[in-house]
């Protein structure tokens, strides 16, 4: 493998393996200097080591001269393991050729440098091109240009424009090319025909970055998905780094910096929020909106197609970024789900991240013929999965995201799930208390002390639960004292306060009055504020140092602190890892696989699923696969009784409806009589018995579903639920994507509705929960180390007072897409 840069492209870095005995090789890197210290060697060692993996090879071995450290520090910091040892002179470097988790790490923060040396040309530029810079305001040319010039960007602004020779009062230029000085970002509003042509001029002028405003690409079909590649490989080839296109720019509101290449009619107030939208119209809305709330953003990107730059780039970018507190993405689609979940769980724990994400109703149309594809199916449920693992605040609309952003922008995160609201009227405090409860906080009572402390200076009329009804005649300093009171009883975790104007007390006072009671809880816990105004939201709620949000109703309020507050269990729950298990045999699990799959996709037979269950260690009850019915009426007494008898037949689904399942049977005659009977029901209903499965009788326990999809973007999908024949009726499941962490295996069971019946329900004894988690932790280990897994169904799973037991599997398996390489799996998204 070769690496090269610059327009010439000429080599910087090489690498190769040469296989000397079976499994091993012997693995050379060469980087020159000028390039060396930028991850490139870990970045060529791990392409080659998937290279080297996929051909067989297990183990790397280096020959190193004792001098060069630096290459020694490559093998070092690669997050492969590393042996080294000493012979004749020169140090030998083993390595697996195996990626591990720690590798991965290594080249995902090998990405995040790049990512942001690649944003500073986009966010701190020294100068700014428009290519199509228009005299005619109200083109997106002239506003993209005029903007540039108005909000006051501190480096030189150029306006390219063939046909004319001045642009808004400043001299024009009619190529990249003529520009005097350097130019470090291009902004191009041309013709979609014409877009390659300008980046290719771009390219040769040495222009780092460029943002294509222009449309017609991917977005319209084939031809503009041809356009787009041209335009990514001209990027390529001259190492320049591309937004859009079909975008409307991007923003740094940085006093510093002040860049407004769009064409947005307004600049927000710098503030701390860093903010993605996929559409343009939408990001036009979402800048307008911020605005209104006083909102301030850091930075703003249009990632439009996505060509190159992604949100992943971006999120990168925001996690280093010290005017970055609270991140906020608009999302049409995923490039790279599985990627998105891994930054996005090391980022959350850090800087909140909320995100709408379009397109719930239409999201899941799968081909689907198990219980866990039905379940899953035209659902939004992976894209759930995926922002619950990952500690994303997703919420349904626009406005609730800036419901959200507006708490968590201005408040700190609330240590726990408990609310106190304090309200002039008492229906709204109920109402108030309806939603949070409605989303999963809670109102508790007010211990005796806090009460009594509040009898002092509020008036008998008034109720002193919680909610706290100060009634109508609630003065603005009884507000502040009755805030002050609530925050220190130790018994809440946040405080929503409700104003409604009434005769005598002025909303001012009240919000002048809540602002200093804020203030002296330095940061101890939330307040939100319900000012239901026509007046709108006294600016007394804000002053230096203290923003106070504000809601125009009591539920936008609960809804908003719901979300903060299960943002705030998600970061405060340990972050589990995937555990390691003993008894794996991958090797043949692998072998059973390959062998299946020379005959096409297909369903496993029971035996083949049996055997592939074994490899990982899930338990399957004792069974005989047997082709007549007098072989199953001997298969019964190896197995002891009673049995259960089940009819083999292809593409039969569900059993029970067309009479292929028996259960309880106890003796020898039994069975053949009903594998008879069940022969003839199975062909009645449309289907040939193949074989006939006899199974030893688990007794009874709790029946579960452990399943699996494997998703083309987000890869294997593992649902736990509710089991037996009326688990699609019941559809009570919870769903994770791999890799599973122990702490996701126990949320899973945890969460479902039916958990109580595994607990011990009126007086069953308690189920074997950890067996269960466990059995689901080794079902997702083994689909996600063998993606020719398609479809997986263990239901039901018996769940005993001791131990775990798969009645019935059913696996589906079809040849996988190929892997792509590491570097590109971590590109984009």
């Amino acid at each position: 493998m070769v690496a090269e840069a610059g327009p010439e492209r000429s080599v910087v870095a090489d690498a190769m393996y040469l296989a000397t005995a079976p499994q091993r090789a012997e693995v050379a890197l060469a980087i020159a200097d000028a390039y060396q210290g930028r991850g490139l060697g870990t970045i060529l060692l791990g392409q080659l080591a998937e290279a080297a993996h996929e051909h067989g090879i297990r183990q790397f071995e280096a020959r190193v001269l004792p001098q060069n450290h630096r290459m020694i520090e490559v093998f070092r910091e690669s997050g492969f393991p590393v042996d080294l040892r000493h012979e004749l002179g020169e140090i030998i470097v083993e390595t697996p050729t195996s990626l591990s988790p720690e590798a991965l790490e290594r080249f995902e923060r090998r990405e995040q440098t790049a990512a942001i040396a690649a944003m500073a040309a986009f966010f701190a530029p020294r100068s700014v091109a428009v290519v199509g810079a228009s005299r005619s305001r109200g083109t997106i040319g002239a506003e993209v240009f005029h903007n540039l010039l108005v909000t006051g960007f501190k480096g030189p602004v150029y306006p390219v424009n063939p046909g004319a020779e001045v642009v808004q009062s400043v001299p024009a230029y009619p190529r990249v090319g003529d520009i005097p000085g350097p130019v470090d970002l291009a902004v191009i509003v041309v013709p979609a025909a014409l877009v390659g042509e300008v980046a290719r001029q771009c390219g040769e002028k040495s222009v780092r970055a460029l943002v294509v405003i222009s449309s017609g690409f991917a977005e319209v079909g084939d031809e503009g998905r041809a356009r787009q590649g041209d335009l990514v490989a001209i990027c390529r080839e001259f190492g320049m780094r591309l937004i859009g296109p079909n975008c409307m720019g991007i923003m740094n509101v940085s006093p510093e910096v002040r860049l407004n290449a769009t064409f947005a009619p307004t600049f927000p107030p710098h503030g701390r929020v860093g903010f993605s939208s996929q559409s343009g119209a939408s990001g036009l809305a979402v800048i307008d909106y911020a605005s209104s709330l006083g909102l301030g953003l850091s930075s703003f990107v249009s990632v439009g197609n996505k060509a190159d730059i992604s949100g992943n780039d971006l999120i990168h970018y925001w996690e280093a970024d010290p005017d970055t507190d609270l991140i906020l993405l608009y999302l049409e689609s995923f490039g790279n789900p599985r990627k998105f979940a891994r930054i996005t769980r090391r980022v959350g724990r850090a800087k909140p991240i909320i995100a709408v994400k379009s397109g719930r109703s239409a999201a899941g149309a799968r081909a689907t013929s198990s219980h866990t594809g039905a379940l899953l199916a035209a659902s939004d449920m992976t894209v759930d999965a995926l922002f619950r693992q990952a500690g994303v605040i997703r919420t349904d609309t626009l406005g609730e995201m800036f419901d959200v952003a507006s708490l968590l922008a201005n408040q700190p995160v609330p240590a726990g799930r408990r609310v106190g609201i304090l309200t002039n009227a008492g229906g709204l405090g109920i109402l108030c208390a309806d939603a949070c409860e409605a989303g999963g906080l809670e109102v508790p009572a007010l211990n005796e002390e806090t009460r009594r402390l509040l009898a002092e200076f509020l008036p008998a009329e008034a109720s002193l639960g919680n909610p706290v009804d100060m009634i109508a005649s609630a003065t603005a300093e009884a507000y502040g004292r009755a805030i002050e009171t609530l925050a220190a009883s130790g018994t809440i975790d946040a405080v929503v306060v409700i104003f409604v104007p009434p005769l005598i007390t002025r909303a001012e006072d009240v919000a002048r009055a809540i602002r200093e009671a804020t203030g002296e809880l330095d940061g101890r816990l939330p307040l939100l504020s319900v000012f239901m105004s026509a007046h709108g939201v006294p600016p007394e709620l804000r002053g230096e140092g203290v923003r106070i949000p504000s809601y125009a109703f009591p539920e936008e309020a609960a809804r908003a602190l719901a979300h903060a507050a299960r943002y705030g269990a998600w970061r405060a729950r340990p972050e589990g890892a995937v555990p390691e298990m003993e008894g794996f045999r991958r090797a043949e699990a692998a072998a059973v696989l390959g062998a299946a799959l020379d005959d096409g996709p297909r369903w496993l037979r029971p035996d083949e699923a049996a055997a592939l269950l074994s490899c990982y260690g899930v338990p399957l009850a004792d069974w005989r696969l047997v082709d007549s019915p007098e072989a199953a009426a001997r298969a019964s007494e190896e197995i002891g009784a009673p049995v259960a008898l089940k009819a083999v037949a292809s593409g039969l689904v569900h059993k029970t409806e067309a009479g292929a399942v028996r259960l309880g049977l106890t003796s020898p005659v039994q069975v053949e009589e009903a594998a008879r009977e069940m022969r003839a029901a199975v062909e009645r209903a449309g289907h040939q018995v193949e074989r006939f499965l006899v199974q030893q009788m688990v007794p009874a326990g709790v029946e579960m579903l452990i399943g699996v999809v494997h998703d083309p973007q987000f890869g294997p999908v593992v649902a736990c639920g509710a089991g037996g024949t009326a688990v699609e009726l019941i559809r009570d499941v919870s769903v994770r994507i791999t890799p599973l962490t122990d702490i996701d295996a126990r949320e899973m069971v945890r969460s479902l509705a039916t958990f109580p019946l595994l607990e011990g329900y009126r007086g069953t004894h308690p189920a074997d929960v950890p067996g269960l988690e466990e059995a689901i932790l080794r079902v997702a280990a083994m689909v996600e180390a063998h993606p020719e897994i398609a479809e997986l169904d263990c239901n039901p799973v018996i769940v005993l007072p001791t131990g775990v037991t798969v009645v019935d599997a059913r696996i589906r398996v079809e040849a996988p897409i190929p892997a792509l390489p590491v570097s590109a799996r971590h590109r984009g998204a």
